[in-house]
């Protein structure tokens, strides 16, 4: 009896300890979601662009299926805080439930690598109404597959294998009411920060540079993004323009969210984005549509202060002036 029990045991524990592993192992793949561009959010406003990572943790490769359109690699969960789950728009069933065919491509993610993509969660769901939400994801290594829910599953909350779905951490999110139309009808945005109401103004062009170094000096994102035409900037590269004319509306909304974000952590164009320790307006010029505004800056380190003369290229338009570009030239140190 001993010798039967010893033998079902140890044949037990050969066929348990490979799920074990399996599971140990892709529990070390780690999924999360972060504000991409956290804001103040509005009932059918602005996008609610959500960063999605997926990190290995694991000594081995992880790959998984990304689909080109990723409502089928991707699902988002989100509820009031009375655990109502919000409808998805018209346009994700219409998405997920038509005939089609499904392209993707297969993503590697080296141990100690991470790889990370940007979702609107307002194509996932229909924020007609203020209020609090709670919002998870889900991400499908072997892409969602409407026909493997369940009878009566809400469409967002659908998994077609437990084993192989990842989940992330969950957000807080807070819609607020429309937000009340500003001067000349340009959109009123709230300062994070402060939460106060921010309205670009009918400034000169040298007081739109000087809000906006002010801004970067005291590290106030919304302000110092509030006088920067990001389409303008991002489209004065070659290939990033040409990128940009080859996508559709929902393409450049996550072009645009990007390159503020790079624009943010100095990953691209950082000259503008570097916090300069000190200012001086030097000259300004302008006629009725366009302008610019030379600057010399300092940007002081450890042992020498570096010195360039920024030239800040403004647009007018609807009696508001932005900028649209720049040029540097360094002059040394002191």
């Amino acid at each position: 009896m001993n010798h039967m029990n010893r033998f079902w045991t140890a044949g037990l524990l050969a066929f348990c300890l490979p799920l074990f592993a399996g599971a140990a192992e892709a529990g070390t793949v780690d999924f999360s979601i972060r504000f991409f561009d956290r804001r103040i959010y509005y009932v059918e406003s602005a996008p609610i662009y959500v960063q999605v990572t997926i990190a290995n943790n694991s000594p081995s490769t992880y790959r998984f299926k990304l689909a080109d359109e990723r409502v089928f690699s991707v699902d988002f969960d989100i509820r009031t805080v009375s655990n109502r789950i919000l409808e998805p728009p018209d346009s994700l069933v219409r998405r997920r439930t038509q005939n089609q065919r499904i392209f993707f491509r297969e993503i590697t993610v080296e141990s100690g690598e991470s790889f990370s993509f940007i979702e609107d969660l307002r194509d996932y769901a229909d924020f007609s109404r203020p209020g609090s939400f709670v919002v998870r994801a889900r991400v499908y290594p072997e892409l969602y597959r409407p026909e493997a829910a369940g009878a009566g599953a809400a469409i967002n909350v659908s998994v077609p294998s437990a084993t192989s779905v990842l989940e992330s951490n969950r957000l807080s999110l807070s819609v607020r009411p429309p937000a009340i139309p500003g001067p000349d009808g340009i959109p009123l945005e709230m300062d994070v920060e402060t939460n106060a109401v921010l309205v670009r103004e009918r400034l000169s062009p040298d007081q739109v540079v000087e809000y906006m170094l002010l801004a970067r000096q005291r590290s106030q994102w919304e302000r110092f993004f509030l006088y920067l035409d990001l389409e303008a900037m991002l489209t004065e590269d070659g290939v990033r323009r040409r990128r940009w004319l080859a996508e559709g509306g929902e393409g450049r909304r996550r072009m645009l969210a990007q390159y503020r974000q790079e624009l943010q952590d100095s990953v691209v164009d950082g000259d503008i984005s570097v916090m300069p320790s000190e200012f001086t307006m030097e000259r300004t010029q302008y006629n009725n549509t366009e302008g610019t505004v030379t600057v010399l800056e300092k940007f002081r380190y450890a042992n020498f202060t570096e010195l360039k003369r920024y030239t800040y290229y403004l647009r007018q338009k609807d009696n508001i002036w932005t900028i649209v570009n720049y040029a540097v030239v360094n002059l040394g140190t002191e």
